[in-house]
């Protein structure tokens, strides 16, 4: 695996939206939150040539899209590579990008849900671990974005072990249309599924994206890996089954060491029982240990884990700890 140099004050963030346009998140704009928490960082954003062109999928060309990719990682002066927001058609991207130009810049790409395709297709193609973590949009929420820049900041300026921990209040609120009308949530914990310890490469992101990937060039193994999945609204318990069976089945997948499932948004209809009975049908979950309801996904906060690092998973009566050893 290869890791890129982490961040420090004085560096140069390039902002690319590789699935849906900066256009789009515009309509509400927050670039005032966003500026000024990037400049408490010391950090210079600077943005793609194409981030504003919007189509009829609230994206742009695959040649605009690949070409911001491409001027990013081949800028010296950019340390960093944030995406706008998520989307739908990320995976549009692999067979046009240059493996080898990637490989030969490695720097931090951080992003999450659609991105979850690129992520992974790197990690394969080329070795570099990535982060699944927040977009440039996401540091636009004005309230309760502490912890979620924690996470960012923990894990892309330093080196050291992180350990995560349940926050204590979650939101599945709008809060890009309305930065006055927060909700937290009490949050009830980790969900403890499966009883063990596991250390392994970090796999993972967004599920069913992950899934576009399965039979592609640009599937990561599975075998031995620490995986750490979520999804989103869009995705109900029938759908998650159905998806958490498919990635199961893949090769490599029977060789998982661990399982960690991010928080459901309230609209995907997820309960603890129905968890409990999807998990239970997979036969992996009689010998690994599995954790879910964590903080990773589309509610907030967010925490921010590496495509490729390490990690160790601790499930049992006395200790219940997800660490990220090396990212």
């Amino acid at each position: 695996m290869v890791f890129p140099p982490k961040l420090k004050a004085g560096d140069v963030v390039r902002v690319v939206a590789p699935a849906r346009s900066r256009a789009m998140v515009m309509e509400h704009d927050h670039t005032g939150v966003i500026a000024s928490r990037f400049a408490e960082l010391g950090l210079t954003l600077t943005y793609g040539r194409h981030v504003d062109e919007r189509d009829a999928f609230d994206s742009s060309s695959v040649a605009s899209r690949v070409a911001d990719l491409h001027e990013a990682f081949a800028d010296p002066s950019v340390a960093a590579i944030l995406t706008v927001i998520g989307g739908y058609n990320g995976n549009e991207l692999l067979p046009y990008l240059d493996w080898e130009l990637i490989r030969a810049n490695p720097k931090i790409l951080c992003g999450y849900s659609d991105i979850t395709a690129l992520q992974n297709a790197v990690l394969a193609r080329t070795g570099l671990v990535t982060y699944s973590g927040p977009h440039w949009s996401t540091f636009g929420m004005r309230d309760h974005f502490e912890q979620t820049l924690r996470w960012f900041t923990s894990v892309l300026f330093d080196t050291a072990p992180v350990a995560l921990a349940p926050a204590a209040h979650w939101s599945d609120d709008l809060w890009f249309l309305d930065q006055d009308k927060r909700e937290l949530i009490p949050n009830d914990g980790w969900w403890l599924m499966r009883p063990g310890s596991a250390e392994g490469r970090i796999v993972g992101g967004n599920l069913c994206t992950l899934n576009l990937l399965q039979g592609t060039p640009y599937m990561p193994s599975l075998d031995g890996a620490l995986l750490i999945i979520e999804d989103d609204l869009e995705s109900h318990p029938e759908t998650f089954a159905r998806d958490l069976t498919s990635l199961l089945q893949v090769p490599g997948a029977a060789n998982i060491r661990g399982l960690a499932i991010g928080r459901f948004q309230q609209a995907s209809r997820m309960s603890r029982p129905l968890l409990e009975q999807i998990i239970g049908n997979q036969p992996i979950s009689a010998r690994i240990p599995v954790l879910a309801n964590i903080d990773v996904g589309h509610t907030y906060p967010l925490a921010t884990f590496p495509i490729g690092g390490q990690g160790r998973l601790v499930v049992t009566d006395t200790e219940t700890s997800l660490t990220l050893l090396r990212h």
